[in-house]
C-alpha cells in the first residue's frame, strides 16, 4: 500500500519533470535568455520557492538539461548504430549526432556549449557523459590506426561539434551538410 511518503516522492518527482520539460520547450522556443526561475514558476504553476526546492539555480537547471540530453543523445546514437550494422556504424554515428543537434537546438546548446558544472572525461563524469562517450569510443576507436583511441574519438567529436556549431549558426555553405559529413568520414572514419 501507498504511504504518504511514497505519494510526496511521486509528486516531487513530477514536479522536478515539470521543471526540466518547461526549461526545455521555453529554451528551444526562445533560447536559454528566456529561461528564468520566475518564468518557469509561472509555466509550471508553481512558486519559485519549489524551483529552489529542486534546483539551486538555473545553472543547475542547465545541467540537469544537459544530462538529459546527453542520454537521450547516446539513445538515438545507439539505435542508429545498432540499424547500420558493423560497417555503417560510423556513418550513422555522425548522421544521427547532427540530425539530433539540429532538431534539438536550445537542448544541445545546453549539453555542449554553456558553461557547466558537469566533468567531462574525468573519474567524476555523470554516467550519461559516460554512455555517451563509450558509444563513440566503440564504434571509432577501431578505426583510430597508430593514433592514441581517446584522442582520435574526441578529434572526430571535436569534428562533429564543429560542424553542428558552424551550421547552425549559418557560418558555412548552406546544401553541403551531406559531402562534409562524407569527408570527415573518408578522413577519420
Amino acid at each position: 500500500m501507498p504511504t504518504i511518503q511514497t505519494r510526496k516522492e511521486r509528486e516531487r518527482a513530477e514536479r522536478h519533470r515539470l521543471i526540466l520539460e518547461a526549461a526545455r520547450e521555453l529554451a528551444e522556443a526562445e533560447g536559454w535568455e528566456a529561461v528564468t526561475t520566475r518564468r518557469l514558476a509561472e509555466r509550471i504553476e508553481y512558486s519559485q520557492p519549489v524551483l529552489y526546492s529542486h534546483f539551486a539555480g538555473k545553472g543547475a537547471i542547465v545541467d540537469a538539461v544537459a544530462l538529459q540530453g546527453m542520454g537521450e543523445l547516446a539513445d538515438e546514437l545507439e539505435r542508429a548504430v545498432a540499424a547500420a550494422g558493423p560497417d555503417g556504424g560510423p556513418a550513422a554515428l555522425a548522421a544521427a549526432y547532427t540530425a539530433f543537434a539540429a532538431a534539438n537546438p536550445a537542448l544541445y546548446e545546453a549539453m555542449l556549449t554553456m558553461g557547466t558544472t558537469l566533468s567531462f572525461g574525468t573519474g567524476e563524469s555523470p554516467p550519461e557523459l559516460v554512455r555517451a562517450f563509450t558509444l563513440l569510443y566503440r564504434v571509432l576507436a577501431p578505426r583510430a590506426g597508430t593514433a592514441d583511441p581517446e584522442t582520435y574519438v574526441e578529434t572526430f567529436w571535436a569534428a562533429l561539434h564543429g560542424l553542428v556549431l558552424l551550421t547552425g549558426s549559418g557560418r558555412l555553405r548552406p546544401g553541403l551538410d551531406e559531402q562534409r559529413l562524407a569527408l570527415l568520414l573518408e578522413r577519420l572514419g
